[in-house]
């Protein structure tokens, strides 16, 4: 996994630096003091994980991951205060370390990240079946409570990303889903299904209206009325997709 390490603690990088010696899959592409050195690097590297401090000069860690256009590395937080747990996990956090950090407790959050993303040992040749890439024509098992769906993908309109959750809205349903929104992104069609922005993936046909937005985005009004902003980065990527 591509790993970018973002700490104002020069100190404190170099010891994660080092723990994360004993984990072959992780691959350190870079490091940064503050959300300003972070946020270019993470557009141009494109990092699978982040491990992120919450406390730095100018943005916050919470306030970094808001600025960040498109897909959201998974996360890793990386604090010496605990009182930002029930926050960080607002954000999709995969873990929750505590300075200063015990390799005993990053294993445990590795493991964590390597689960999430079904990363194999180095070496191994992968058995089984590729994951199944689903589409409009895909029916799915969803369970809420004690409410249970069997519904068509295509008739899911929309996805937002609620914490550690995920909310589908069909009909005049809007169940939670317990998946991220990063993985469910991995598993859908990218020819009907697009990441609109951090929090959002958008069904392409079930958009009814586009209008320009602040900072060169897009607003996309989807049949039923739901009004989505398209960040800017990912509005020259919709125009991509859909222009002649």
């Amino acid at each position: 996994m591509k790993t970018l390490i973002i700490d104002d603690e020069r100190l404190a990088r170099n010891e994660l630096r080092r723990l994360l010696d004993n984990f072959p899959k992780i691959q350190i592409v870079g490091e940064a003091a503050n959300a300003d050195e972070a946020l270019p690097m993470i557009d141009e590297l494109e990092p699978d994980l982040l491990f992120l401090d919450i406390q730095m000069p100018g943005k916050n860690g919470f306030e970094l991951l808001q600025s960040i256009e498109g897909k959201t590395p998974e996360v890793i937080f990386t604090t010496a205060y605990d009182e930002y747990a029930i926050k960080a996990f607002e954000f999709n956090a995969l873990d929750y370390l505590l300075k200063p950090v015990e390799l005993a407790r990053l294993s445990e959050a590795i493991h964590r990240v390597e689960e999430e993303q079904h990363i194999p040992e180095p070496g191994a040749t992968p058995t089984g079946p590729a994951t199944k890439i689903l589409g409009e024509n895909d029916q799915v098992f969803v369970k809420d409570g004690e409410k249970c769906w069997f519904v068509k993908l295509g008739k899911v309109r929309l996805f937002e990303s609620m914490g550690n959750y995920v909310r589908l809205y069909f009909d005049d349903q809007k169940p939670l889903v317990l998946k991220s929104l990063n993985a469910l992104e991995d598993r859908l069609n990218p020819a009907t299904f697009f990441r609109a922005n951090r929090k959002h993936i958008i069904n392409l046909q079930w958009i009814e209206k586009i209008e320009p937005w602040f900072s060169g985005g897009l607003l996309v009004t989807l049949r039923g009325g739901d009004k989505i902003e398209i960040s800017r980065r990912q509005a020259i990527r919709f125009k991509d997709l859909l222009s002649l």
